[in-house]
């Protein structure tokens, strides 16, 4: 497989630490940004972990018109590049516009391609002539084999720095569910995988004008994929989810992280340490 690097530090690869994906699903204010920022790089010292820093400078794909989407491409660059700087960390948030890849390219370590636009090929293309990190989210209308298709334009544009995202799959109206073969089916294509956990806990539309969640499946289901095999936990994390202008039901409170995390990490090193079965 692929090894993905962001500097000497953080490696995505299968014999690699867990990398954790985490913050706020939305820039709020930079007070906050820069808030969650610290607490999170905290964390993730105590734990010994790689940290990426997340949060989205627009939410384009809102469910009503009227909800907050956050400060723009301009100021939220702005934004993300004061944290990267203040705290010495990696950032990366989603672009939704070919024409945003260049400017996000200039700040942004990883650039995220949301699921609902990870078969746009303009965007794709856009964002891999960056020469960035490109973690594209996989739809959640698509099966996990579907994504070969994903890399192909991505590899043709000229950029092989891959992620693949797990964030579950369309199961009915207003809901999602987690088929953990999608992990490997992905990883065989030869980049690594990141598992979403909060997303994959969402109840798309399913509180009319806004997104429902179930924030308290998302330790289950980050076990199960560190047990599955999994080369980065992506998780948005809040102080107040309850409060946040966007997915607060399936976001993680910022408080209850740490202790979350302990168990997903003992899990990934037992899973590395005795390495995996294969079948054939």
């Amino acid at each position: 497989m692929k090894t993905i690097r962001i500097n000497n530090q953080i490696t995505f690869n299968q014999h690699a630490p867990l990398v954790l994906i985490a913050g706020p699903c939305v820039i709020e204010s930079e007070e906050m940004a820069l808030e969650t920022a610290a607490s999170l790089k905290k964390i993730a010292e105590n734990l010994g972990i790689p940290f990426v820093f997340k949060a989205s400078f627009d939410k384009a794909n809102r469910s009503s018109i009227f909800s907050q989407r956050g400060p723009g491409l301009e100021k939220g660059l702005e934004i993300l590049g004061t944290v990267k700087e203040t705290f010495h960390i990696p950032v990366t948030s989603d672009i939704h516009e070919p024409g945003q890849a260049a400017m996000a390219g200039e700040v942004l370590d990883i650039i995220q391609i949301p699921a609902f636009l990870c078969r746009q090929t303009d965007l794709l293309a856009a964002a891999a002539q960056t020469g960035k990190i490109i973690n594209v989210k996989k739809g959640q209308f698509l099966a996990p084999w579907d994504m070969k298709n994903v890399i192909r334009k991505l590899e043709e544009s000229g950029n092989s720095n891959i992620l693949l995202t797990e964030r579950g799959s369309t199961f009915g109206y207003n809901n999602l569910v987690v088929d953990m073969r999608a992990l490997p089916e992905m990883r065989a294509y030869g980049y690594p995988v990141v598992f979403d956990a909060t997303h994959s806990v969402q109840i798309p539309g399913g509180n009319g004008t806004s997104t429902g969640g179930r924030r308290e499946f998302v330790p289950y289901l980050a076990r199960a994929a560190a047990a599955t095999g999994t080369d980065a936990l992506f998780m948005e994390v809040h102080p107040d989810p309850d409060q946040a202008w966007s997915d607060g039901p399936n976001m993680v409170k910022l408080c209850d992280l740490e202790e979350i995390l302990k168990p997903v990490l003992e899990i990934d090193r037992i899973v590395k340490e005795i390495g995996t079965a294969k079948i054939h």
